[in-house]
């Protein structure tokens, strides 16, 4: 796995600083994951300030898609000590994807459906910030729809001809009503009918992973209530911004959405 290197020493006040460098397991890009096999004594992860999802003495680290190539660092914790872990980000040049929407209105909102629009952004952000001190069995993390992947994690959208942000999550294209299930243990924090995402669900799996369901023709789920791994959540749908039937589902890592398809791969086995 990855092997620790000592290059320096800081002492600050009470605390010492360790300065770790660490070989990689994969290379490191915007909107990506980045895994550290961690020492046993390590208490707890931040990256940008944020707690880190720490599984099987393995830091799981959600990279935002904005974030520039460079070297970045975490924080790891033991006791009083503080170790500062460097890693690289390499660029990634993600695609364009155009597309139609036929109703006006998901392109250029009305003024009312903004006031609506930000009310229903503000909860889903609130919802990605969550950091539950909850140890869960997140593998094997499952692909929570059988389908076609229609849009992948990261494409710059154009929508109508006009740009928009890089998409979010992993389009799932599968015909109305077919099944979705959880991918992890979890519990259901947000149900609605949002303007954009049409029926949507929202999962937390503990420790600052946070997956969305969107588009569903059903919610078969409740707030607060438990789910596990396979449970049916909802059924594919087209509510919302669509331009046919599909699953957009979202990850997100310490506040970062990410691309699902890492997540898999990294938690992919117990």
């Amino acid at each position: 796995m990855i092997e620790s290197a000592l290059r320096g020493l800081v002492l600050i006040g009470c605390l010492t600083i360790t300065l770790l460098s660490h070989a990689q397991d994969a290379e490191v890009v915007p909107g990506g994951v980045y895994r550290l096999r961690l020492p046993v004594d390590v208490d707890a992860v931040r990256f940008q300030g944020n707690p880190v999802l720490v599984y099987q003495r393995h830091a799981i680290v959600g990279v935002p898609i904005s974030t520039e190539p460079g070297s970045y660092e975490l924080m790891l914790q033991s006791g009083e000590a503080v170790e500062t872990h460097v890693f690289n980000v390499s660029s990634k040049a993600y695609p364009e994807q155009h597309l139609t929407i036929a109703n006006p209105r998901m392109v250029d909102p009305l003024d009312a459906d903004l006031v609506r629009i930000r009310r229903e952004s503000a909860k889903q952000r609130t919802q990605y910030a969550r950091f539950t001190d909850r140890h869960l069995a997140l593998a094997p993390f499952l692909q929570p729809v059988d389908g076609v992947t229609s849009s992948s994690f990261g494409r710059r959208r154009i929508l109508n001809g006009q740009p928009r942000s890089p998409h979010s999550g992993l389009d799932i294209a599968a015909e109305t009503g077919t099944p979705i299930k959880a991918p992890a243990p979890g519990a259901v924090v947000l149900t609605g009918d949002l303007f954009f995402n049409g029926n949507t669900v929202f999962l937390d799996h503990g420790q600052g992973l946070i997956t969305m369901y969107c588009h569903m023709s059903h919610i078969e789920v409740r707030e607060g209530q438990e789910v596990q791994r396979g449970e049916l959540i909802g059924l594919v749908g087209a509510t919302g911004r669509v331009t046919g039937p599909h699953l957009h589902w979202s990850v997100s890592l310490n506040g970062n959405r990410v691309d699902p398809i890492q997540v898999m791969q990294v938690l992919g086995s117990e």
